[in-house]
């Protein structure tokens, strides 16, 4: 159990130890995190998306007479859930 942990600490260590090594000028740490924050970002709204789409699909599939309603309020989710994609890329290029 230890010895994992103590390679994940080694393994991340080893990783950042470069980051450390830049003069105070350059931004190299920030595109790295950048990157890694809208690949985090961008697949978590995959998944939100999915399952937002499966929710109105299944809504619609069970009340049909409710399906404007319901793609309407489907839709809305969306926006919102793709908005966090949107906020972090936007995050991205101020930080850079």
């Amino acid at each position: 159990m230890y010895s994992k942990l103590f390679m994940l600490a080694f393994i991340i260590l080893a990783f950042a130890s470069p980051m450390f090594a830049q003069g105070a000028n350059q931004g190299g740490g920030i595109v790295l995190t950048g990157g890694f924050s809208m690949a985090i970002a961008s697949g978590l709204c995959a998944l939100g998306q999915g399952k937002a789409i499966v929710g109105v699909a299944e809504g619609i599939a069970r009340n049909p007479g409710a399906g404007a309603v319901i793609r309407g309020f489907g839709l809305l989710g969306l926006i919102f859930i793709e908005s966090l994609a949107l906020y972090t890329l936007v995050i991205i290029f101020v930080k850079g």
